[in-house]
């Protein structure tokens, strides 16, 4: 089975709004698109509960986050604290309870991308740009959601090949992906 994660950064969570409220017009499924960015609320560390009554008081992303699955505030040993929803939120979810080192980039190797793109889009979270994946199910759907983060202004537009079997391992999931990136920029 192959699938293809379609990633960009956006400069501020308004523009993030639009971009994700733009997916989910289109035919996006809530269930493949994932938001991470630091969380900014004043002192929480990650520990305070997030809600939707919260994000939506606190104007983040407006009421965006609520249509995805999974949101949530997380703080990653060595990397800080993030709001995150959509699968991303899972695999971070996963590296914040198990006290995992890697942080962000952990979590996006995980999921298939490749190490030194990992990294990449870590530094741009952790620079205050918002991070908005789409994981699609063939190369139309890809360059579709390309098109929408290109024309909404997003930035760092990529993709990335991932060749996963549905029972493979995470380390073939890993090896796989890594050996299969095209990593390219508009």
């Amino acid at each position: 089975m192959s699938k293809i994660a379609v990633v960009c950064t956006a400069k501020t969570e308004p523009l993030a709004g639009r971009i994700v409220d733009d997916l989910k017009g289109s035919y996006y499924s809530k269930n493949v698109v994932s938001v991470l960015f630091p969380d900014r609320r004043s002192g929480t560390g990650g520990e305070v509960p997030l809600t939707l009554e919260a994000m939506a008081a606190g104007g983040l992303l407006g009421g965006t986050l609520g249509w995805l699955v999974g949101v949530g505030a997380l703080a990653l040993p060595g990397a800080g604290a993030f709001i995150a929803a959509g699968p991303l939120m899972s695999a971070l979810g996963g590296a914040a309870m198990g006290g995992a080192v890697g942080g962000v980039s952990g979590a996006l190797v995980g999921l298939g991308f490749a190490d030194h793109q990992a990294k990449y889009y870590e530094s741009k979270v952790k620079s205050g740009k918002v991070l908005i994946s789409v994981h699609t199910k063939d190369a139309q759907e890809a360059q579709f959601a390309k098109e929408i983060f290109k024309q909404q202004g997003a930035e760092d537009i990529s993709s990335t090949d991932e060749m996963v079997a549905p029972n493979d391992t995470l380390t073939e999931r890993r090896r796989t992906s890594v050996t299969r990136t095209r990593f390219s920029f508009w």
